[in-house]
């Protein structure tokens, strides 16, 4: 029995119904609780008198004799009907029952006659208003159409469809329709089947597609879509917002129509049907919209509680449901009014009551209510309350004593005061809601209260309770009384040199400095007594210009906000324009145009300047690179000629000569052997000394070691293996790798060929 008040619940509840004219209506109530319990009824909000039409049960239920729509006297027996149950504990009221007459009304949409070809579809509908709604049957030529044929269709709405029509499909049609009121007839229609099937291509096409459908949970949806085409098109189904439809409860009717049981409240949304040529991508949509209702049900139910007088008691009571539920409270039975120590909070699913008292005993009821449904749940609250408890306290008084500090005293209860343990100050802003207030307890032998830490102008309300171990007592008076004011703080000033005869001063927002209605601005020459102002500023102005100043002098810039109470203190600055001045005639304002044009020139330039200085470094590189293998090849040469005895070219063997004009290969062989020529084979293969004449030659090569030694051979040598070292006038030549010669050489001719 969730959240049901032990002393007081329904166990049974009206619901809606459907009535019949002129038949008897029960519409049944059933109560547990403590005795004695009253159960007396309501129509609308009004009392229900026993009378020979209506009267109540002895087990509570309310019986009408002959349920009537309209009486003689214009009154009606439709309506919502609620049961109120009452004990010494309090009362309730049941959930409102709708009642409605049985009804049918005339077919507004009637079947129509059809000329269809053979192989199409033909479809017919009658639509008529009732309650409950009407079940609607077709016959064909007078008789029920046999609905095991599954070419036909017959949807609740009332709606016939025939697929795959054939001649013996002909004939007359009408629909009937039936509910506990009435059954009437539609007109008949005439369905002709003509001419054999055609081939002609046809593209898709949706002759009706699903409509707007607002259903509860728990009832089933058929949306209809009929499409018609050649080939025929197979039709699917599909939600607008990409999400799955699902299996479970799905079905579908006939060709086409999709048809969802036992709905809840996730089937809503907008469906597609699509009508799609086989075998291809053309298709045709239509679309309509789903909604699920749910009637309001609680998720948490509020609960009895039982509290001290003067504490706080809250209920909780969350209901759902779609559309959202609003949610109503009673007290007794009666509509809940919200005062200062009464609040209703979170969409009214929070009731609040502080500072209760024994007037507040009573039962709490909960009325969760939406176009599907209602429902209620309650609960009982017991004061508790103490005999022997302190009187209030006496003679509270509250006295300012500065913007921020109020001091409240008090004196102690008159009755049944030797159990006081202490005492607790209530405090709240004056403007504030109850649930604002907070507390300060105090001990018991203190009867004032220095209450700190307040705003400057405001009002607060003060009330004391005296506590005993077995509670509090009642609240005494309450006493309102306002705090000082005061001048507002210091705003924070900035000075901010605009040009050479106007500067800007900004400050703070105003909402820093307090309550106050503006601000004060002054200036002055700082080599001058009298000031400049005030100049009056609103409270939401945060800047000011001070213009047509002199740039020679320093000036004195003062700000201060005010209030009713007075000025506050005054923030000064000093300012100078000199150096602006002076910045303006060293840099002089530039021609924005002409910089932009000089910018976009040193652009380009430092692009073609980069370029330039990339393609330099890599020249230079390169350079280093192949001077640095020169010289040590230089090096290699100078260093075998130095430890080489120089003999005169004229008395070189052509075996010497050969050595020297060695191609490349033989002189890797020979570094690759690692042998070296020693002293002894030098000299074997120079003998002779060179004459004057073949040393001013300069170059000698050999071809083979057989030509003549008198004739002059000519042989082209490998660049990577020639140099060519001047003549120096040192008596020693000198090493570029700065080693020492291994031998001396005289001073004639190149120092080596290669």
């Amino acid at each position: 029995d969730f959240g049901r008040s032990s002393e007081l619940s329904f166990v049974v509840e009206p619901s809606d119904d459907i009535a019949v004219q002129e038949q008897p209506l029960i519409l049944y109530c059933q109560v547990e609780g403590i005795q004695p319990i009253t159960i007396t009824w309501r129509k609308n909000g009004v009392m229900i008198l026993d009378s020979e039409n209506a009267f109540m049960l002895a087990n509570g239920s309310l019986y009408v004799s002959r349920f009537q729509r309209v009486r003689g006297d214009g009154s009606s027996d439709e309506g919502e009907y609620d049961c109120m149950a009452q004990n010494h504990y309090g009362l309730v009221v049941s959930r409102k029952a709708k009642i409605q007459a049985a009804t049918m009304s005339d077919f507004h949409i009637h079947p129509q006659n059809a000329v269809v070809e053979e192989g199409g579809v033909a479809r017919f509908q009658c639509q008529i208003h009732g309650l409950p709604e009407p079940v609607i049957l077709w016959h064909k030529n007078s008789m029920p159409v046999n609905t095991d044929n599954e070419r036909y269709t017959l949807l609740p709405k009332g709606v016939l469809q025939i697929t795959g029509l054939r001649a013996e499909d002909s004939g007359i049609f009408h629909c009937v329709a039936t509910n506990i009121a009435n059954v009437k007839f539609s007109r008949e229609a005439r369905l002709t089947v003509s001419g054999s099937h055609s081939t002609v291509y046809k593209d898709p096409m949706i002759l009706v597609g699903p409509e707007n459908l607002t259903l509860t949970v728990h009832q089933t949806a058929v949306l209809e879509c009929i499409a018609t085409g050649n080939p025929r098109p197979i039709v699917s189904w599909s939600r607008l917002d990409g999400r799955p439809i699902g299996v479970e409860g799905i079905q579908v009717l006939g060709t086409g129509n999709l048809m969802i049981s036992d709905l809840t409240v996730q089937h809503s949304g907008i469906y597609v049907c699509a009508a799609n040529k086989p075998g291809t991508r053309v298709r045709r949509t239509a679309q309509g919209s789903l909604v699920v209702q749910a009637p309001a049900e609680f998720v948490q139910h509020p609960q009895s509680i039982s509290r001290p007088v003067g504490t706080t008691a809250i209920f909780t009571c969350v209901a759902q449901g779609e559309p959202p539920p609003q949610i109503t409270w009673l007290r007794n039975g009666q509509i809940l009014e919200t005062s200062d120590h009464i609040k209703l909070k979170n969409n009214n699913s929070t009731l609040s009551i502080y500072g209760i008292n024994q007037a507040d005993e009573a039962i709490y009821q909960c009325l969760a209510e939406n176009s599907a449904g209602s429902t209620q749940a309650s609960a009982r609250l017991t004061v508790l309350w103490a005999d022997g408890l302190p009187s209030p306290p006496q003679g509270v008084r509250a006295e300012t004593v500065s913007a921020t500090t109020i001091q409240v005293s008090w004196e102690k209860p008159l009755q049944n005061t030797k159990e006081i343990i202490g005492y607790v100050l209530h405090i709240r802003k004056a403007a504030d809601p109850v649930e604002m207030e907070y507390q300060e307890a105090v001990s018991k032998s203190t009867f004032q209260q220095l209450v700190t830490d307040l705003e400057p102008s405001t009002s607060y309300s003060f009330y004391i309770k005296a506590y005993t171990s077995r509670g509090a007592s009642k609240a005494s008076e309450v006493t309102v009384v306002s705090t000082l004011g005061e001048v507002p703080a210091m705003p924070s000033l900035f000075i901010k040199v605009i040009n050479s005869t106007t500067v800007q001063a900004t400050w703070e927002p105003s909402i820093k400095l307090g309550q106050h209605k503006g601000f004060k601005l002054y200036y002055r020459k700082v080599h001058l007594s009298q000031y400049t102002g005030p100049v009056l500023l609103a409270s939401n102005v945060t800047a000011y210009n001070i213009t047509h100043l002199d740039a020679s002098v320093v000036y004195e810039v003062k700000l201060l906000a005010y209030n009713q109470h007075g000025d506050g203190n005054s923030t000064v600055r000093f300012v100078s324009l000199r150096e602006t001045v002076e910045r303006t005639v060293l840099n002089p304002p530039c021609d924005c145009m002409k910089d932009e044009q000089n910018n976009k020139t040193s652009t380009t330039g430092i692009i073609i300047g980069i370029h330039i200085g990339v393609t330099c470094i890599i020249f230079c590189i390169l350079f280093l690179m192949f001077g640095y293998r020169g010289r040590l090849l230089m090096c290699k040469n100078v260093q075998e000629q130095l430890s080489t005895p120089q003999i005169p070219r004229s008395q070189r063997s052509a075996t010497g000569l050969v050595l020297n004009g060695a191609t490349r290969r033989d002189r890797d062989d020979r570094d690759l052997n690692g042998k070296q020529l020693d002293m002894n084979e030098l000299e074997r293969l120079f003998p002779a000394s060179p004459s004057q004449e073949q040393q001013e030659k300069g170059i000698t090569s050999a071809h083979s070691p057989s030509a003549p030694h008198n004739e002059t051979q000519i042989s082209t040598l490998p660049l990577d293996e020639f140099s060519i070292i001047e003549e120096q006038p040192d008596p020693l030549p000198k090493n570029p790798c700065g080693s020492s010669p291994a031998a001396p050489a005289p001073n004639h001719g190149p120092a080596n060929e290669g």
